[in-house]
């Protein structure tokens, strides 16, 4: 299995050819970002993926921004997402990765939402996936566990430290199953959170090493999962973002980190991690271990 590593677009609103540039120069294998708001733009960057040769995971919201408008329906979310789809299918995307629904929905509706977004998308002839985010579907790790029941044929994106903060701790309690959910994830979002917020200062600092080994064993075992899936290829975005995620001082707001650089770190780190992580998976088959 092979590790892809997608750069986050998150915050930055640079025209693309100088982000392929810095994502080539990091050793980056593709991008993550956001569906262009009309066709032409959609076509435009479309077309210098393509002449760049560079893969492109596309991310649709519905319902509004990253907080959905608490108002929208069930039909609502959907219309936004066909519309969505109709523009990433100029820009043949690996995948979309959907930030769809809202907190406030029943397992029922939530599951609903999955299933018929299921269809929309086989309809495009695109992949969706649907990511675990605060504000949305798939909020909390109990409600999704219950819908995961009732969607057979989805596949997920999984940021754990949205969890992380749903639930106020780290999720390592052996009670703490989510062996279910893990084997349906098709896209990790790499980013280190905490008991009080989504996104450590610095993933590297010694204070929060529990948090970084924490999301390290999860997506350790996403990949094993995948692997016994059958994966060739597992993808990974290291998402540390602006927003109110990143740490700034008080009264100057100046940012405490630099976000390409905390992604960079998180990249390199993870690579090296990947590398091990399949050192030992060999070693386990040949039955060295």
């Amino acid at each position: 299995m092979r590790l892809d590593l997608f750069k986050t677009l998150w915050g930055d609103t640079r025209p693309w050819a100088p982000v392929i540039a810095e994502m080539r120069a990091a050793a980056f294998d593709g991008i993550e970002a956001r569906i262009p708001d009309n066709a032409q733009d959609a076509a435009d960057k479309g077309r210098l993926l393509r002449q760049e040769g560079v893969p492109y995971i596309a991310i649709a919201l519905t319902g509004g921004g990253v907080i959905p408008r608490q108002g929208a329906t069930l039909a609502d979310h959907l219309a936004d997402l066909h519309h969505a789809l109709e523009r990433a299918a100029i820009m043949q995307p690996r995948f979309v990765n959907v930030l769809g629904g809202n907190d406030r929905w029943s397992v029922t509706q939530q599951a609903d939402f999955i299933n018929q977004a299921n269809e929309i998308g086989c309809q495009a002839g695109l992949r969706c996936v649907f990511e675990t985010h605060r504000s949305r579907i798939l909020s909390s790790p109990w409600i999704a566990l219950d819908v995961l029941n009732q969607c057979p044929d989805a596949l997920f994106t999984l940021d754990i430290s949205h969890w992380i903060v749903t639930c106020e701790r780290l999720l390592d309690d052996p009670l703490d199953d989510f062996s279910a959910f893990i084997a349906r994830v098709h896209h990790l979002q790499a980013r280190v959170g905490y008991d009080q917020g989504p996104q450590v200062p610095h993933p590297a600092a010694p204070e929060y090493a529990a948090a970084l080994a924490f999301h390290q064993h999860v997506w350790a075992q996403v990949w094993a999962a995948q692997a016994r899936r059958g994966y060739a290829v597992t993808t990974l975005t290291p998402e540390c973002g602006p927003d109110g995620y990143l740490h700034t001082l008080p009264f100057t707001n100046a940012p405490v980190a630099d976000l390409w650089d905390l992604n960079r770190w998180i990249a390199d780190t993870e690579r090296r991690h990947f590398d091990a992580f399949q050192q030992c998976q060999n070693s386990l088959a040949s039955g060295d271990i």
